[in-house]
């Protein structure tokens, strides 16, 4: 990866599932510090994570939300889910690093888009999006965020976008459509499937969906027993989050130019670890 001044690494977590998803990234990013593999560019890392599914696999407990901002996480984004814990709305116009789907209809409590500052002045804006294909209606991001996006082109050159959609088509193609704005990445997530498409396309990183951290022996971060009878049945199920003695770690490294919001490189994390020492933590 490219290290110099100029450079802002971002480091992007794909949807956190519960405890086991949380404790991952903690324990990914104390072990990343203590090795210093941020060292050359710590000033100029930013991390950035899903939160959507964080609490117990349904949206975010405030509880949860300030341990994750202890952890190291500086913008957590969201999608469908983040509404489901209702005492969000006691929290989240507060909540300075919690972005909510930008497309909500207008009115919607929280901020769908942020503008954050690094210690060098440099400033970064997020943007978090709702897919439509398969998914409850919502604006469209087509118009509603193309908008947002040129307005943050005028403050920043650095525009991240973390599209929450199904369908892969809708992904590839809003990302090109993206691309064509000037957003420098682009990060798909819901599926929980890390794709391996990362490139760059018209200078801008993107990736078709990041992934998920949790439990590895599950359906997408759920328990397999629950998920077959929802299948096998029709019948309606609660999903729990699955337990595991190994934790999966997704996630993509993306380099850019902050002079100009260029990407430079992008590089995808997938990595397997042994959880059993921590499985009895709260």
């Amino acid at each position: 990866m490219t290290n110099n001044n100029s450079t802002i690494k971002i480091l992007f977590f794909g949807d956190l599932v519960g405890k086991p998803g949380r404790f991952a990234v903690r324990d990914f990013l104390q072990a990343a510090k203590q090795l210093n593999n941020y060292a050359e560019t710590s000033h100029s890392t930013f991390t950035i994570a899903n939160v959507e599914n964080a609490s117990h696999g349904f949206g975010l407990t405030e509880k949860n939300y300030k341990e994750l901002s202890e952890y190291g996480i500086d913008c957590m984004t969201s999608g469908n889910h983040i509404f489901d814990k209702k005492e969000i709305f006691n929290y989240i116009e507060t909540a300075d690093k919690l972005i909510r789907p930008f497309n909500y209809p207008d009115g919607t409590i929280g901020s769908g888009s942020r503008i954050f500052e690094l210690s060098d002045k440099t400033k970064i804006a997020v943007i978090s999006v709702l897919g439509r294909v398969f998914m409850n209606p919502v604006e469209s991001p087509w118009t509603y965020v193309a908008k947002e996006i040129k307005r943050l082109k005028e403050i920043t050159p650095i525009v991240i976008v973390d599209f929450h959609a199904e369908a892969t088509a809708e992904k590839i193609c809003f990302g090109k459509f993206c691309s064509e704005l000037g957003v420098s990445a682009f990060f798909g997530t819901h599926t929980h499937v890390q794709t391996a498409d990362d490139q760059i396309i018209n200078n801008m990183a993107y990736i078709t969906d990041a992934g998920f951290c949790g439990a590895q022996d599950s359906v997408i971060g759920m328990d397999y027993k629950s998920s077959l009878n929802r299948f096998t049945t029709a019948i309606p199920e609660r999903y729990e989050v699955a337990e595991s003695n190994v934790v999966q770690i997704n996630a993509v490294e993306v380099d850019i130019d902050s002079t100009n919001g260029h990407a430079k490189a992008i590089k995808r994390i997938f990595l397997l670890e042994d959880n059993k020492e921590k499985e009895n933590e709260n």
